[in-house]
């Protein structure tokens, strides 16, 4: 492969979202590790979370359930590599196929810095099996990311 062609290669399997959240780091790693948080604002705008479970330590395996606006349900879930208390998570995702067996895995990495009343969030996924697949989860998370400033709004 070209060094080119490894370049137009390495861009669609990426994709880093940085947002700043007027919320201590502290609320927004609770946001992103407590059961309670998590349902509020971990799926796009007009899809819910029936179902979560996990156990948030390196090894520690979660699985959720995310409704689509028509009823149907996704599930998806990983393994957690990483857990540094108000500055990392890692861990792996996965959608289920349709008998349930997990497809294409990815590893989030999400890095939480302390602005001093404030947290930047830099949020890493990888590999993408195409440009789509990303730039749709970058709309999801994009959206999901405005439904968790919504709720830091409200919890702080």
């Amino acid at each position: 492969m070209s060094a080119r062609n490894k370049l137009a290669a390495e861009a669609v399997v990426d994709l880093t979202l940085v947002r700043v959240f007027d919320a201590p780091v502290s609320l927004v790693f609770k946001a992103w590790t407590q059961p309670q948080h998590l349902v509020k604002w971990s799926a796009p705008h007009g899809f819910t979370i029936p179902s979560s479970t996990g156990e948030i330590r390196p090894g520690g395996v979660w699985r959720s359930c995310m409704q689509t606006p028509d009823g149907s349900e996704l599930w998806l879930g990983g393994v957690y590599r990483e857990v540094v208390q108000d500055r990392l998570l890692v861990f792996t995702h996965a959608w289920d196929d349709a008998d349930g067996t997990p497809g294409h895995e990815t590893v989030v990495t999400v890095r939480f810095e302390d602005l001093g009343g404030k947290t930047k969030l830099t949020f890493h996924q990888a590999p993408f099996e195409s440009a789509g697949s990303r730039d749709g989860h970058s709309g999801g998370w994009t959206e999901c990311f405005e439904r968790l400033d919504q709720l830091l709004k409200q919890v702080a």
